[in-house]
């Protein structure tokens, strides 16, 4: 072998052990820090759980049918702990969606209506999945395949001006409104326009218990003999509460926002249909649900799930004063009845999408939906 092929082999020899050197030395240096292995195991952890944080951005378009009182700060609260813009339709109608199924638009709906949301399922519209935390909301009060999630309840009754009429001489159930009594009262009753989700919701519940046949007669009765009829509850339970009308139709939620009133707080209610033979008040409650093939999926279901942890449960809540529905969080106001308290309508809510869609055209055939007085 000559000298120079000699030296070409030692160098590759050479370079070789110094590899393997260097391989060897980074093995070590790797487990020197096992001497400290509570601080390498936390550094460990912080890396593995930054490796799992989905980092989120970009926009949520949501719908809303609520109130915008009730629905922005809980938006504004979303979109300053995430990050992600948010643009908000209010006053936004359910079969919207239906409209523009073709070109969807929206991310979310939130509904004050569990009828809507229910038809919207049954219409494909929204579409289901596991967000974490939704075991916290009883099955009867979301979609089976958590297509929608109900977050707040409440129930309808009579919320009256106690300066203009005792609980005595106040109607105690729905039936009693078909009586032209009422319309004789010192500046009569208020209830709202058919259009209203509440007014759909209690117009649905009257069905189910009545039929197509004797709703239709109730609708016209309050129609003629409703001294008042308004765009909003939060309209009707101003003008109780000043004297502009003895009583009126409203969820009980509206009854505790307006005692909350520095004037004008004078008010009593009546849960409707409490008695032995009646059929319970009729119940309803507001949710969130996931438009099928929204532009922003990933935000719209991280919106569901964090609306779903306790503190934003109780944030959805918020202004509307209504009841929880996790049995677990108490209302966050005073005053307030819980449902188990209360004798209920025995038909499960889900049912209210069944009756959604040809109750609007039952109030829209009386006329109801289009007066306001």
């Amino acid at each position: 072998m000559n000298k120079g092929l000699k030296i070409f082999l030692f160098g590759i020899l050479a370079m070789t052990l110094f590899v393997m050197a260097a391989c060897g030395g980074t093995d070590e240096a790797a487990e020197e820090p096992a001497t400290e292995p509570e601080e390498a195991t936390e550094e460990q952890t912080e890396e593995e759980l930054s490796d799992e944080v989905v980092e989120l951005d970009g926009q949520l378009v949501v719908y809303s049918a609520r109130n915008e009182n009730f629905v922005q700060p809980l938006l504004d609260k979303f979109s300053e702990e995430t990050g992600i813009e948010v643009l908000a339709l209010h006053g936004a109608d359910p079969l919207q969606l239906q409209e523009e199924s073709g070109n969807v638009q929206a991310d979310v709906f939130i509904s004050n209506d569990l009828g809507a949301l229910e038809f919207l399922n049954q219409q494909g519209l929204l579409e289901g999945f596991e967000p974490e935390g939704v075991e916290s909301i009883d099955a009867q009060y979301r979609a089976d395949d958590n297509a929608w999630i109900a977050l707040s309840a409440r129930a309808r009754g009579f919320i009256y001006n106690k300066d203009m009429i005792t609980e005595e001489e106040m109607p105690k159930s729905m039936e009693d409104l078909f009586d032209a009594k009422w319309a004789d009262v010192e500046n009569g009753y208020a209830i709202t326009r058919g259009g209203n989700g509440g007014m759909i919701g209690n117009v649905s519940a009257l069905r189910h218990e009545w039929g197509d046949e004797k709703t239709a007669e109730w609708i016209a009765a309050i129609k003629d003999n409703a001294a008042g009829i308004f765009e909003g509850h939060g309209d009707i339970r101003r003008a109780v509460g000043s004297g502009e009308h003895a009583f009126g139709l409203v969820n009980n939620y509206y009854y505790h926002q307006q005692l909350e009133e520095p004037t004008d707080n004078n008010v009593g209610f009546i849960y409707a249909d409490q008695g032995e033979d009646q059929m319970g008040a009729i119940a309803n409650a507001a949710g969130v649900g996931l438009v099928s093939g929204g532009p922003n999926e990933a935000n719209a279901k991280a919106f569901i799930e964090w609306v779903l942890k306790t503190e934003n449960q109780l944030a959805f809540v918020g202004e509307s004063l209504e009841l929880p529905i996790n049995p677990e969080l108490e209302p966050p106001y005073e005053a307030a009845i819980s449902f188990s308290e209360l004798k209920i309508q025995d038909m499960p809510l889900k049912e209210l999408g069944n009756y959604f869609e040809d109750t609007k055209a039952l109030i829209e055939e009386s006329g109801l939906d289009l007066d306001l007085r």
